[in-house]
C-alpha cells in the first residue's frame, strides 16, 4: 500500500545568538491511509516542531528547514511556494493545535471562524452552503445547540467544547491528514476520553488518517496503531503499538512505560523517575543522544550515534543492542 505522506531525513533548527539548536535531527516516517500513529516523548524533544514544520508552520523566524524531503501525494510539500502551501493546509492536511484558546480568534465568532475557513478553500460554497456546513461539523463533534453556538466568542465556551470547535475547524475542509497536537493536555479525564472517542468516530466516518502528538503514554494504548517514540529530535523506537507495550525494545521506552503511574502497583509505592536531565541539542552529538541516562550503555554508544534498525517489518529501534552485525562480530560462529 503506498503511504499518504512519506517523510525522509527531516531536519530542522532555530538559531540563538550564535547558536545553532537542532530541534529535529534526521526522521523518518510514512502515513497510511485510515491510519492512526502516535508521536510521543518527553516535552522538548521535538514532537511538535516535527509535525508544524511539515506543513511549514514556524512559529519563529529563527527556524530554519535544513534538509529532508515530505512526499505527499508524490510531491515534496518542502519544495511548494507559500502560495501552494497555503492549498494544502488545511484542505489536504489539517491541524488541531494545543492550545484552543490562543488559536481560535477571540473577536470572531465561531460561526465565522468555521465559514471563512470553509469558502477560503471552497470559493464555490454559497454563505448559506457554508453555514449549513457549519451546523454540521458543530453536530458531529457533539456540541448541542450547535445554531447557538455559531453566534458565540470563544470565550463564552467551555475548554471541552473550544477543542471541539478546533476538531471541527480541522474537519470543515474534509483533510486526508488530520494532525493532532496534544489536542486533550489542558482537559480533565472525562473531557479528555470523550475527544478521543469522537475522533476515533470521526476517522471511521471519514477515512482521514491521525497524526496524534502526545507525551502521554497512556492515551496512546487503545487509541493508535502505530508508535513513534522521539527522544532529542530523533525517532528512536517505532512499532506497532501493542507490540510497544507488550516488548519495548529501546531503553528510553523501557523508562518511559515504567514511569507511568499503575494502579496495581502497592498503595503510596514511588514512582519510577528517568534519572538525569536530556542533552544539549546546540552541541554537536557523535554519540548516543540517550547515553548519559542509559542503563544499558557500552563503549560503542559513546563512539557513534546508532541509526534505526530494522526489527522486522514493522519494528525500528535506534540502540546498537539490536545491531546483528556488531553481535556476529562479537560471536563469529
Amino acid at each position: 500500500m503506498r503511504p499518504l505522506l512519506d517523510v525522509r531525513d527531516l531536519r530542522v533548527s532555530f538559531r540563538q545568538r550564535k547558536k545553532k539548536v537542532e530541534a529535529v535531527r534526521g526522521v523518518d516516517f510514512k502515513i497510511y491511509p485510515r491510519e492512526t500513529i502516535a508521536v510521543v516523548g518527553e516535552s522538548g524533544c521535538g514532537k511538535s516542531v516535527m509535525v508544524k514544520s511539515l506543513l511549514k508552520l514556524f512559529s519563529t523566524p529563527c527556524a530554519s528547514l535544513d534538509s529532508g524531503a515530505a512526499f505527499f501525494n508524490c510531491d515534496n510539500l518542502f519544495r511548494f511556494s507559500e502560495k501552494k502551501m497555503r492549498e494544502i493546509r488545511g484542505k489536504e492536511i489539517g491541524m488541531i493545535f494545543q492550545d484552543p484558546m490562543s488559536s481560535l480568534n477571540p473577536t470572531l465568532k465561531i460561526g465565522r471562524q468555521i465559514v471563512e475557513g470553509l469558502r477560503k478553500h471552497y470559493p464555490e460554497t454559497t454563505q448559506k452552503m457554508a453555514h449549513e456546513r457549519a451546523i454540521e461539523l458543530l453536530t458531529l463533534v457533539g456540541i448541542p445547540q450547535p445554531e447557538l453556538r455559531l453566534t458565540q466568542y470563544p470565550h463564552e465556551l467551555s475548554g471541552g467544547m473550544r477543542q471541539r470547535i478546533m476538531i471541527a475547524l480541522a474537519l470543515a475542509p474534509s483533510p486526508k491528514i488530520l494532525i493532532a497536537d496534544e489536542p486533550t493536555t489542558a482537559l480533565d479525564v472525562t473531557i479528555q476520553a470523550q475527544i478521543l472517542a469522537l475522533l476515533k468516530e470521526i476517522q471511521a466516518k471519514t477515512g482521514t488518517s491521525i497524526l496524534f502528538i502526545t507525551h502521554d503514554l497512556s492515551i496512546v494504548a487503545n487509541f493508535c496503531d502505530r508508535v513513534l517514540v522521539m527522544y532529542a529530535g530523533k525517532i528512536v523506537e517505532a512499532a506497532p503499538v501493542h507490540e510497544l507495550f507488550k516488548n519495548p525494545k529501546h531503553p528510553y521506552t523501557k523508562k518511559l512505560l515504567r514511569s507511568i503511574p499503575r494502579i496495581d502497583l502497592d498503595h503510596g509505592a514511588p514512582l519510577t523517575p528517568i534519572e538525569g536531565s536530556p542533552p544539549d541539542l546546540s552541541r554537536t552529538m557523535n554519540h548516543c543522544s540517550f547515553f548519559e541516562r542509559c542503563d544499558e550503555r557500552m563503549h560503542i554508544c559513546y563512539k557513534r550515534s546508532p541509526p534505526l534498525f530494522e526489527l522486522d517489518e514493522d519494528s525500528r529501534c535506534a540502540c546498537f543492542l539490536y545491531d546483528r552485525r556488531r553481535k556476529n562480530e562479537e560471536n563469529p560462529s
